[in-house]
C-alpha cells in the first residue's frame, strides 16, 4: 500500500541534504563549543556559522538569532520573560493561537494577575486590525502575541500592518512564525516585530531544535539558569548537529522556495478542483486564498461519519488531520474552527490537509479517492 502524507503543518520529512550534513557533524564535530581545544574551536565555528547563514536569510543581526529546542519553548520564554523581567501589564492575543501562546498566557495571568484581551475574529479566520487598533488606545504597557499563519486554517497575518500598528502604539509585538519561517521569505529590517519564533522540523530539519529572533537591546532574561551558552539568553550544552541541521534546512528552503511555493499552490488548487467534483457541497474553513502550504476543509458527511473519518484515511495509508498534532489526542473540537464555526457546522467533519514539495497530484488522487468509499 502507497502510504500519502498530507498532514505537513504538523512535521515535515526531512531533507536528505540536512540527514547528511547532521551525521557528518555527528561523525567529526563532537567537540563542546565551549571547549577551548581545537574540537571545541570546530564546533564553535559551526554554530556561529549556522546563526549567521540563518540571520543573513532573514536580514537580522546573528546576535539577534538565539537556539531553542522549539517554538513551543520559545514562546513560552517570550512570553514569560516580557511579563516578569520587561513589566508587560497587558498582553493582546487571539483566541485561535498555538496552545504554546495560549496555555502560557493564562499560566501568566494566573500567576501575575496582568490583564488579557482578545482581537475579535471575523467568520474567515482573519483577525478584525479595527478591533486590534480599539485595544491598543488604553494607555497601558502591552505586548501583541499574534500569529503569522495560522497552523489551522492557514489563515495569514499581515505582519507589516500590525507591527507598524504596534510601533504607533508603543507596544511590543512577538508572532509565532513556525508555520510561515522557510516557507515565505521574512525581512526582519523591514518589520516593525520584537520577537519571532521558528521551529525546524516544520521546513524539512530535525526535530528538537528551533529559535527565537530577540530584537537587539530587547531585555528579555533567560528562562531558566545555568551557562553563559547562548550569549546568557538559553544556558545549556548546544546541540551542534541539530543547529547545522536547522541552518541547511533553511538554506535549502530558501534555495528553492519560488519552485516549491509555485508547485505546492497548484497542487492546493488541484485539490479544491477535484473536491468540487466530488463533494459540490463541501466547504473551505477560512480563506480560499490563505497560505499555500494549509487548506481546512469542512466535508458533506452525516455525524456519525465523522468520529471514523481520521481511522478510515489513515486504514488507506493517508495521513491528514484535525488541528494541530499537538492536540490530536482530544475529542473536543478544534478550539480555532469553535472561533469561526456555527455549534451546528463543527459537528461536521472538518479536515486539515497540507503539502509540502514532495507531495504530487498522485497523492491527491488518493486522498480524494479514499473519501469517496466513506
Amino acid at each position: 500500500m502507497k502510504k500519502v502524507y498530507l498532514d505537513n503543518a504538523s512535521t515535515t520529512q526531512i531533507h536528505p541534504e540536512v540527514i547528511l550534513e547532521m551525521t557528518r557533524v555527528l561523525t567529526e564535530d563532537y567537540g563542546n563549543p565551549s571547549s577551548t581545544h581545537s574540537f571545541g574551536r570546530n564546533a564553535k565555528s559551526i554554530l556561529e556559522l549556522s546563526r549567521k547563514s540563518i540571520a543573513k536569510l532573514l536580514n537580522a543581526s546573528a546576535q539577534e538569532i538565539i537556539f531553542t529546542s522549539c517554538g513551543t519553548e520559545a514562546n513560552n520564554w517570550i512570553l514569560r520573560s516580557a511579563v516578569k523581567d520587561l513589566k508587560i501589564k497587558r498582553i493582546i492575543s487571539s483566541k485561535i493561537e498555538h496552545h504554546a501562546v495560549l496555555n502560557t498566557i493564562q499560566a501568566l495571568q494566573n500567576e501575575f494577575d496582568i490583564q488579557v484581551d482578545y482581537v475579535a475574529i471575523k467568520p474567515n479566520g482573519e483577525i478584525d486590525i479595527t478591533n486590534l487598533v480599539d485595544l491598543l488606545s488604553q494607555d497601558t504597557k502591552t505586548l501583541v502575541s499574534l500569529m503569522h499563519v495560522n497552523n489551522e486554517t492557514g489563515t495569514v497575518l499581515d505582519l507589516d500592518l500590525v507591527g507598524r500598528i504596534c510601533k504607533q502604539h508603543n507596544a511590543l509585538f512577538h508572532s509565532d512564525t513556525v508555520q510561515s519561517v522557510g516557507k515565505v521569505e521574512i525581512d526582519l529590517q523591514s518589520l516593525s516585530i520584537d520577537f519571532l519564533v521558528a521551529s525546524a522540523h516544520k521546513f524539512h530539519g530535525p526535530k528538537g531544535i528551533g529559535f527565537a529572533f530577540i530584537k537587539k537591546n530587547s531585555g528579555l532574561q533567560p528562562l531558566f539558569f545555568g551557562g553563559e551558552q547562548e550569549k546568557g539568553l538559553r544556558p545549556g550544552t548546544e546541540a551542534i548537529h541539530q543547529i547545522a541541521g536547522l541552518a541547511k534546512a533553511l538554506e535549502l528552503s530558501y534555495l528553492n522556495l519560488e519552485i516549491a511555493k509555485m508547485q505546492i499552490s497548484e497542487l492546493k488548487g488541484y485539490l479544491i478542483t477535484q473536491l468540487e467534483v466530488a463533494f459540490p457541497a463541501f466547504e473551505i474553513n477560512g480563506n480560499q486564498n490563505g497560505f499555500y502550504t494549509i487548506l481546512n476543509v469542512k466535508l458533506p458527511f452525516t455525524e456519525d461519519k465523522t468520529a471514523m473519518i481520521l481511522f478510515h484515511l489513515d486504514m488507506k495509508g493517508i495521513a491528514v488531520s484535525r488541528g494541530s498534532a499537538c492536540q490530536s489526542g482530544s475529542i473536543k473540537p478544534s478550539h480555532v474552527l469553535a472561533e469561526m464555526l456555527s455549534a451546528e457546522d463543527l459537528r461536521k467533519p472538518s479536515l486539515r490537509i497540507s503539502f509540502s514539495h514532495f507531495n504530487t497530484k498522485a497523492d491527491v488522487d488518493s486522498f480524494v479517492e479514499a473519501l469517496k468509499y466513506m
